[in-house]
């Protein structure tokens, strides 16, 4: 054999593929799991290949919390999960739930009389590095799923997991079927990414909190990265920056309703709402300020710094000043930061019990008044605000916890985000 005939396969099959017209197809926890829910997914899912379209489906573990095999329930089987937590079994252990659903929609979809299989990640191609419970996708082989779709298969694929050079399974993080689903896209030169939900589209703010919140029809990849990042949980951070780097649309959907859902593209024109300085309002609750003494640490930053890199606790809402360093960190990482700052001998101070609450928008810099906005409105219900950051798209502000729903509604009746 010649030994660039593997290669010219390749290239013919990569060809023909680039001819198909894909769709990466998404379904969370909610929308897997019932036989209701996995039926109204099975119906999507032929009713697109029909439309001569070639679905690529990944699905995330069946339920929340509590239900049989969803991720927390796979993981407090364990009798102390908190010490295995980025380890290699508990990987393994984690990624049976996507495992799971990808059999029984593969099953469900054969006895409706399709051509279905199901994949695991590793098997659909998709490599990792090793750092367990938050792997970085490094490549996708996507060959397997190639010739699946070529011999005219729906092809189903576990969110969430890989595989790194020595052949374990690894997941991707929190949200990482969304990972999933955008390097799939990516990969597959797919014509579009959906992201089926509970929920009718990215709104403008929760609409747990803010009963008049309002779907947006079309918003950019900055913005939706910012929420993502700053609270909002319809979508992964991680999956928006790999759609936004692949120019893939994406698209947020409800499994169970005939909404339209959000189109989240690069375009920062073709909303509605142009008039609108702000676009969305987004909150992360259990926020913990840290103030810090400079003199009181004998080698300055960079060993906090380091121990803090160390311990992968990530900071934000950062001022330094001359005496002191002001951040925030997530509350999960309390623990391990106060171990950090009493072992270096830290004059240090935590507020608890905060929240982080962003204005989001694309038009926000520049823009005078804003801020003066945003402070007059908090104020008028009698909010302190504790600390600001704000970036070319963002204005953040820490506030006390049991503040939060009535700020989020102050600021989006202010910003006129109902209308």
């Amino acid at each position: 054999m010649k030994p660039t005939a593997v290669p010219v396969v390749l290239d013919q099959l990569e060809s023909k593929v680039n001819m198909m017209k894909i769709v990466v197809m998404k379904y969370g926890g909610t929308s897997v799991a019932t036989e209701e829910s996995r039926e109204k997914i099975a119906n999507h899912v032929i009713a697109c290949r029909k439309k001569g379209e070639f679905p690529v489906v990944v699905v995330s573990a069946i339920g929340r919390k509590g239900d049989p095999y969803a991720t927390d329930t796979l993981i407090n089987l364990l009798p102390n999960p908190q010490l295995d937590y980025m380890s290699r079994d508990m990987d393994l252990l984690m990624s049976c739930g996507e495992t799971i659903s990808a059999v029984i929609l593969s099953n469900l979809l054969k006895t409706k009389g399709e051509k279905a299989v199901a994949l695991t990640g590793y098997q659909a191609g998709i490599l990792t590095n090793n750092a367990y419970g938050d792997a970085n996708v490094i490549n996708v082989q996507s060959e397997a799923i190639q010739k699946y779709l070529m011999d005219e298969h729906i092809v189903i694929v576990t969110g969430f997991q890989g595989m790194d050079n020595d052949k374990n399974v690894t997941t991707l993080g929190r949200g990482g079927s969304d990972t999933t689903a955008a390097i799939l896209g990516e990969a597959l030169n797919a014509d579009r990414i959906e992201i089926y939900t509970d929920v009718d589209g990215v709104m403008t703010a929760d609409p747990r909190v803010v009963k008049n919140a309002q779907v947006i029809d079309n918003i950019n990849f900055d913005e939706v990265y910012q929420m993502a990042k700053d609270g909002a949980k319809v979508v992964d951070h991680k999956a928006v920056a790999i759609a936004k780097r692949a120019n893939k649309p994406l698209y947020i959907k409800n499994t169970f309703s005939e909404a339209e859902g959000t189109r989240i593209d690069n375009d920062e024109t073709s909303d509605k709402n142009q008039e609108k300085v702000l676009t969305a309002i987004a909150c992360k609750k259990d926020i913990v300020q840290v103030t810090v003494e400079i003199s009181s640490l004998d080698k300055g930053n960079e060993e906090l710094l380091n121990a803090m890199e160390k311990e992968r606790i990530s900071i934000d809402m950062i001022n330094f000043f001359d005496q002191r360093k002001v951040f925030t960190i997530n509350g999960l990482d309390l623990d391990k930061m106060e171990v950090i700052l009493k072992k270096l001998g830290a004059d240090y101070k935590f507020t608890t019990k905060c929240s982080k609450i962003t204005a989001i928008g694309h038009r926000i810099h520049g823009v005078p008044g804003v801020m003066r906005r945003i402070v007059f409105a908090l104020a008028s219900q009698n909010i302190d605000i504790l600390q600001t950051s704000d970036s070319n798209t963002t204005i953040a502000c820490l506030i006390a916890r049991n503040h939060v729903d009535n700020a989020m509604n102050v600021l989006h009746r202010e910003f006129g985000l109902e209308k």
